[in-house]
């Protein structure tokens, strides 16, 4: 297995592996003694849609109920339970979430951006929010998106990245 070191100059025997102990074990990073700083990630990922389901989700025709809606307080509710889900976050005081949802033809672009004031940062949160809310898209139209062998043939999602990373001081 090749491990990446921010060390560059360090021998492959002197690592400074941040998320293992001198045994190898997993383990949480200790950021007790970092300052807090204000922290803002943005996230963004795309869910591709046939055009009907598009439509029916404008035009609030989806039999689930409100697409929009119920993605956006799945995202929020993801971003809060972060911690729970990826084995090294932190928990951390969650400030703000934002989600805005950009609907075209034929996809569903959601961006979330998370602030925090902490010691670490909160990029996970976003891209947590991200998935997470295309996930209930997804939910949400299964049964529109649904070829006659029922597979999803033109559902995907994709281009889920971090797109902005900020820290200042607090």
């Amino acid at each position: 297995m090749t491990v990446s070191n921010e060390n560059h100059g360090a021998d492959a025997d002197e690592r400074d592996l941040t998320h293992v102990d001198e045994e190898g074990n997993a383990q949480m990073v200790d950021v007790g003694s970092k300052p807090d700083t204000q922290r803002r990630a943005v996230a963004r990922g795309t869910i591709h849609l046939t055009e009907s389901t598009i439509d029916a989700i404008r035009g609030d025709q989806i039999g689930k109920g409100d697409v929009l809606a119920t993605a956006r307080i799945g995202a929020i509710q993801a971003v809060k339970h972060t911690w729970e889900t990826i084995p090294m976050c932190h928990q951390i005081p969650v400030t703000n979430v934002e989600t805005a949802f950009d609907v075209e033809d034929d996809r569903v672009t959601l961006s979330v951006t998370v602030e925090t004031t902490g010691k670490t940062g909160c990029e996970m949160e976003a891209l947590e929010g991200v998935t997470t809310g295309l996930n209930v898209v997804w939910d949400m139209v299964k049964a529109a998106e649904k070829d006659a062998d029922g597979q999803y043939p033109d559902t995907r999602i994709s281009d889920v990245r971090v797109v902005t990373k900020e820290k200042s001081q607090a």
